[in-house]
């Protein structure tokens, strides 16, 4: 197993890795990107896999990835342990037609992605970023890193009661963004577009040739270190782009070879229940795993089956930290700290996939590299949210534990996490890729 790094260098590796992902689409491509410079080969679903023990290689669909390092022993006789997380974020994505006038404005169109903390996208300087579809064929990423538009909130003058009645919004009607004024040059945004696909080297593309495009408004703000000694992140995206570079870090730092084959599965849409061709309640996975087990030589029909029987999936998503200022929302006997490490996550009644069995796998790979995991439960009278946990274990009949690093400001614009977790995380993740799932 590869050395650990130093905290702070993992913490600052993830600014980077989140700084490199304003979209999912861009989350994938620095994926890929740091696959391929450790020598991953792209696969793809139309050809044939070659399926020699020890190969490392990786496959794209739109903005989900999945990558591998295939074991020595075929997968029906020593397993898989998956790792997987979600590429996409809670923002504000552009209608079909995203333009239009109000009242002496130029606005964008916009429609709520995920469960949103609304207010926290106001008066911030937002960019765009996402993939564009072109006539020819072709897909470019672009990004739109200047302050391009703004949801100016209401002055406090024009709504005296909002400091004790709350913030009331409406996502149709108060959520679309100022970009500039009505006036003769009413194609600026066309422009803009262009500009930006000819910089991803689509050069001379006409608004015409724009068929189609997947574009999100991400804040501009840059992550950071914060707190007085750098113990804290502050960013966008850390729910769940800091658990995807977990996964990828943990998958480049694992030894050469292995019984068992290691995979990390990063998907689209979890937050938007996984519905898709992309999403984990898509057959992408399953189809990936049934062939790797095919792949090898003898493998029987009952291959794929057999291999389900022996794997472990970790499913790894941000957890809910304690809260300073709402302990209360808390289970007493179950209150994750940032800063303290991983956390497990049980519900009974299956929002996480994590039983006694799955439990116990994970706590071995934390000890194996000396981390304390914590464990978090929610209060009986306040649901938890969900993961791709009990949707991957139910699709694909494996066994699941969900795991996650403590975080505040979940779905905000900017969250919270510990810089001191980074590492912590990517050590058991190491740990449990290495060790058998059986």
């Amino acid at each position: 197993m590869a050395l650990a790094r130093e905290p702070e260098e993992s913490a600052r590796d993830l600014l980077k890795f989140i700084e490199a992902a304003p979209s999912p689409h861009h989350a994938v491509q620095e994926v890929v990107e740091r696959l391929r410079a450790q020598g991953f080969a792209a696969y793809d679903e139309r050809a044939p896999f070659d399926c020699q023990p020890g190969a490392r290689a990786y496959l794209v669909r739109g903005a989900s990835v999945i990558a591998f390092i295939l074991g020595d022993a075929p997968p029906a006789e020593a397993g898989f342990v998956i790792i997987g997380a979600h590429t996409d974020s809670p923002n504000l994505r552009l209608k079909p037609q995203p333009t239009f006038e109000s009242a002496g404005f130029r606005q964008l169109a916009v429609e709520v992605y995920g469960g949103v903390l609304l207010a926290t996208w106001l008066d911030r300087d937002l960019g765009l970023a996402g993939r564009v579809s072109l006539a020819d064929g072709k897909d470019v990423l672009i990004r739109l890193d200047s302050a391009l538009c703004r949801i100016p909130n209401l002055a406090i003058h024009l709504n005296r009661e909002v400091n004790k009645d709350g913030l009331q919004l409406n996502p149709q009607t108060h959520l679309q963004p100022v970009w500039g004024f009505n006036g003769p040059n009413s194609h600026d945004f066309q422009e803009r577009l262009l500009a930006a696909l000819g910089e991803a080297g689509a050069p001379g593309v006409s608004f015409q040739d724009i068929l189609g495009f997947d574009l999100g408004l991400f804040d501009l703000q840059a992550p950071t270190l914060g707190g007085t000694r750098g113990e804290f992140i502050y960013s966008a995206r850390l729910d769940n782009l800091a658990s995807c570079h977990a996964a990828v870090t943990a998958l480049l730092r694992g030894a050469r070879r292995a019984a068992q084959t290691r995979v990390i599965a990063l998907y689209d849409h979890e937050e938007v229940g996984s519905q898709s061709q992309t999403g984990a309640r898509s057959e992408f996975l399953l189809s990936v795993l049934t062939r790797l087990c095919e792949g090898y030589a003898g493998a029987g029909r009952d291959a794929a089956a057999r291999a389900g029987a022996r794997s472990l999936l970790i499913s790894a998503d941000m957890a809910h930290g304690l809260h300073p200022n709402y302990a209360d929302k808390h289970d007493k006997q179950h209150r994750p700290q940032l800063g303290e490490g991983p956390v497990i996550k049980v519900n009974q009644n299956q929002s996480y996939a994590t039983d006694g069995k799955s439990q116990a796998a994970f706590v071995r790979a934390c000890r194996a590299v000396d981390v304390k995991p914590q464990h978090f439960a929610s209060r009986n009278d306040m649901p938890c949210g969900s993961t791709i946990g009990p949707i991957s274990a139910a699709r694909l009949g494996l066994r699941t534990v969900d795991v996650g690093n403590p975080m505040l400001s979940m779905h905000s614009c900017r969250e919270m996490a510990a810089s001191a977790d980074v590492e912590p995380m990517i050590r058991a993740l190491s740990a449990a890729l290495e060790l058998p799932p059986g």
